[in-house]
This record gives structure tokens, sequence and C-alpha cells, in this order.
């Protein structure tokens, strides 16, 4: 339980220490390779906006009538290494819902992302019961990967 809290605590830290070092830049300074890479990948992207972070390049925009939110990290090699994207509760697989039920039961899901590194897929989300609140990082399968009280 502990090694679960101390593991969500240092991504959700180096996420935020990424973030710190983030530089704005225009689609004209990103490599071809990289612009290439994404626009193959997400050819209906609208409001895209890049930044450099730790050598990684991030692109934020949406897709969609109702403006689905991704963030995806490309190397400048153009290869794409991580996939956030937003989606809808009832989009979850049906062994996540079932496991979050059951694990809290009573509680309510928020804030779904969906997160792909290297082909590996985790849930990221927020579970709420009156003032009880919990974010929690599970697989497919809804075992859970991570909580952290909120």
């Amino acid at each position: 339980m502990m090694k679960c809290k101390t593991i969500l605590s240092a991504c959700i830290l180096a996420l935020t220490t990424i973030g710190a070092f983030a530089q704005d830049i225009p689609q004209s300074q990103v490599p071809a390779v990289v612009v290439n890479s994404f626009q193959q990948k997400f050819p209906k992207a609208k409001g895209v906006d890049w930044e450099l972070k730790a050598g990684l390049y991030e692109a934020e925009f949406e897709t969609g009538l109702f403006g689905t939110d991704h963030e995806v990290w490309i190397q400048s090699n153009g290869k794409i290494v991580r996939h956030k994207e937003e989606l809808a509760k009832n989009d979850l697989p049906q062994a996540v819902i079932a496991n979050v039920k059951k694990e809290f039961p009573g509680y309510r899901i928020e804030d779904v992302k969906k997160i792909t590194e290297e082909q590996k897929v985790t849930y990221a989300f927020e579970v709420k019961n009156g003032s009880n609140e919990w974010k929690l990082v599970v697989d497919p399968k809804g075992n859970v990967l991570g909580k952290v009280r909120d």
C-alpha cells in the first residue's frame, strides 16, 4: 500500500517538475519528423499547442465534435512515447468500473484519462463520495496500481 502511494506520488512529482521547465514553441520550431508523426497519428487534431519539456515535444489538442482533450509526448525522432486522452466514464472497460464499484462502493468516477505509454494502457481518474476523494491509477483489468487521498 505504501509502495503504491510512493510510486504514484513520484509520478505526479515528475510530471509537475517536467511542467516547470516547459517552453511554449510555435509549430514552425518543431522538427518536421515530429510534426509529420503527429499529423499521421492525429489528422483531425484542432487547436494544437506545442511545448518543449525535458527534451520531448508535447502537443496539446482537441478532437471530435465535443473537443476531447489530448496530450501527446513525442521524441525528436518522431516516436510517440506517451498519449493522454480525456475519456467519458462510460468508455472505461467494464472490469475497471466493476472493480471500482467493489473497492469504493457509493463513490462516483470523475475526470477520466486514458494513458498509453509504450503500448501499455492505464487509466487515471478521481473517485468521490461527499468530501471523500481519491485519485486512482488502474490497469485495464481494474487492478489499482496507485491511489492517493485527495
